[in-house]
């Protein structure tokens, strides 16, 4: 195929973030087809017509379904919010199109179920915005992990914290409905680590968990009296077992002041140990038993085009890659999927799972009771 045209839905901060990705993917790669910016969508119609001109889309549209039908359209990129998800995706698949969407895939996991359906009867090519999969750092600790650098996995302990609801008095948004947003924290952040997790060591068997809502209550503006309910979880926390019998603990707050982007982990060998702080994206460190106790100790990598494909945008090390950087590795992903007619990663089967583990944490931080993922 020659070219590959995009249909943009959302023009927040991942909309951009998408916009900027397939409009230079080609130029860092060279591997793939030619992207067409064909249609943006965006309520009302003059925000669509300026953000077209501003991201170098032929056309906006305050109609979703209107770019949904376009023939020129062959990717559909959804990055609104979540509680649209599903019935977007599931006319782009009907209407025979790729689809690129943002995390989570839907509200509730039998919708994720369906939507994963529809893809197998059309064939269509799908991925999920699990950009923090595709950092050059992490796919290394993968290969260390596939290598034996650290012997047998054991354990596995990870975090993800922000502070975007940190304070008490920020007003209330749907991010605090099950309506319109689903899980709180869990479906923002704890998605993402689930990712990682299951990355480095494989899937979840099951879990117990413990949630909580720091803020019980948020003001409908600032400075008003009134206030209304936050419905989902703020805090999660939960022990997991993995399908291999490796041991691990998982823990999202989005109410944790200082951090901003922390995704932190620990992956623990019988022969060393790997850890990772997103704060600090372009580091991985490895501690190996090896060699006198005197000389033993972490090792910083620090990623550089040895790590690929850090060199795709860069030719020394040290200079750093960012996080829009990981959308255009998301998005190379994507396309070359599309283009080997193979399943991209992740697609809507891999993220179903991870959706299954953070629903299988809600669960049990209602019931208490520890829960099967297979089972939800």
């Amino acid at each position: 195929m020659d070219s590959l045209g995009i249909g943009l839905i959302g023009t927040g901060f991942m909309g951009k973030c998408h916009a900027l990705a397939y409009g230079s993917v080609r130029a860092v790669f060279g591997d793939v087809p030619r992207t067409r910016l064909e249609v943006l969508c965006d309520v009302p119609a003059d925000k669509a017509a300026g953000f077209a001109d501003q991201f170098g889309f032929a056309r906006g549209t305050d109609d979703w379904q209107d770019l949904v039908a376009d023939p020129k359209v062959d990717i559909v990129c959804i990055t609104t919010p979540n509680k649209v998800h599903k019935d977007m995706a599931m006319a782009a698949l009907a209407a025979g199109k790729h689809v690129h969407l943002e995390k989570p895939m839907a509200l509730t996991l039998e919708d994720a179920k369906s939507m994963l359906m529809l893809a197998g009867e059309t064939g269509a090519r799908t991925i999920v915005g699990y950009n923090y999969l595709h950092n050059p750092a992490f796919r290394h600790a993968q290969k260390l992990i596939a290598d034996g650098a650290i012997g047998r996995i054991v354990h596995f302990r990870g975090t993800v914290d922000e502070d975007y609801q940190a304070d008490p008095e920020l007003a209330w948004t749907w991010r605090a409905t099950k309506a319109d947003a689903g899980l709180g924290t869990l479906g923002d952040l704890g998605c993402h680590l689930i990712s990682l997790a299951t990355a480095l060591v494989g899937p979840v068997e099951s879990l117990i968990a413990e949630t909580r809502t720091v803020h019980a209550t948020r003001p409908l503006g600032d400075g008003s009296s009134e206030r209304r309910e936050v419905e989902n979880e703020d805090i999660a926390s939960a022990l997991l077992t993995f399908e291999n019998g490796v041991h691990g603990v998982v823990s999202t707050s989005r109410s944790a002041w200082g951090r901003k982007s922390y995704i932190g982990f620990e992956v623990h060998g019988t022969e060393g140990m790997i850890t990772f702080d997103q704060e600090r994206m372009n580091e991985l460190r490895l501690y190996r038993n090896r060699g006198p106790l005197s000389e033993q100790g972490f090792k910083t990598l620090l990623s550089g085009p040895a790590h690929p494909p850090y060199g795709q945008f860069v030719p020394a090390a040290g200079h750093q890659l960012g996080f829009n950087d990981l959308k255009v590795i998301e998005v190379h992903e994507f396309l070359r999927a599309i283009i080997e007619d193979r399943d991209a990663l992740p697609s809507f089967r891999e993220a179903l799972h991870f959706e299954a583990v953070i629903h299988a944490i809600a669960e049990s931080g209602e019931t208490g009771n520890r829960v099967q993922v297979g089972s939800i």
